[in-house]
Parts: structure tokens; C-alpha cells; sequence
């Protein structure tokens, strides 16, 4: 099984998915996310999906779960990079990925971090 790398900019914790995700990958990053929020004390997560060619229901639950689960730690989850098809896909599996931000990029993630941190502070 590959670990998906979590890699820590200040505040902000960067999950790059470059891999295929299977079911053991995905709940392993969960519990690695969670235990570098707490530990890091981190008040932001991107997920990075530009490498995700194919999204299925599990791993849609997956990016709703992890912008709970970090909510519940003090983080917002913004996921980047999201291809046209895999939105396409997510819709029509019916998935809203409900509390979950997104953004087109690394960059405009970041500065939707920062915006929402800042109304918040």
C-alpha cells in the first residue's frame, strides 16, 4: 500500500494525490490527515486532485469525510485541481460533496484559505 505524502506551508497542510487511491490508501490518509492536523496544529488542508483521472463514490465520500473530520479539528479542507471529468463524474454519482470548498488551483486555494480564515478571525 502507497502513503500519500502530506507536506506541511506553514499553516497549511498539502495533500498532492498522485497515486490511484484504493480503499486501504484512502483510509490510511485519513488517519495520517488527522493525526498531522492535530500534531501541526494546522487551520487549512488542500487536497490536490490534478492527477485524479477517475473519482468513484468511495473516494467522493472520502473528501467529505476529511473536510468533516478537519472541521471538527480547527481546519478547513479546500480540494484543488478538480478535472472537468471527475466533476462531471461526482455529479452524476449524485455526489455534492457537501461542506467540501474547491478551487481550480494550488493558488486559489491557498488565497481561499486565507479569505476564510480572515472572516473568521
Amino acid at each position: 500500500m502507497e502513503r500519500v505524502p502530506i507536506l506541511k506551508l506553514g499553516d497549511i497542510l498539502i495533500v498532492s494525490i498522485q497515486i490511484d487511491l484504493d480503499d486501504q490508501s484512502v483510509l490510511a490518509l485519513q488517519e495520517d490527515l488527522a493525526d498531522m492536523v492535530v500534531a501541526s496544529g494546522a487551520r487549512g488542508v488542500i487536497i490536490d486532485i490534478t492527477a485524479v483521472e477517475i473519482v468513484d463514490s468511495f473516494i467522493g465520500r472520502m473528501l467529505s469525510t476529511i473536510a468533516a473530520m478537519t472541521r471538527m479539528l480547527d481546519a478547513e479542507t479546500v480540494v484543488v485541481g478538480m478535472r472537468p471529468a471527475v466533476a462531471i463524474t461526482l455529479v452524476e454519482l449524485g455526489l455534492s460533496l457537501g461542506g467540501v470548498r474547491t478551487a481550480l488551483n494550488l493558488e486559489k486555494g491557498v488565497a481561499m484559505l486565507e479569505h476564510v480564515r480572515g472572516a473568521a478571525g
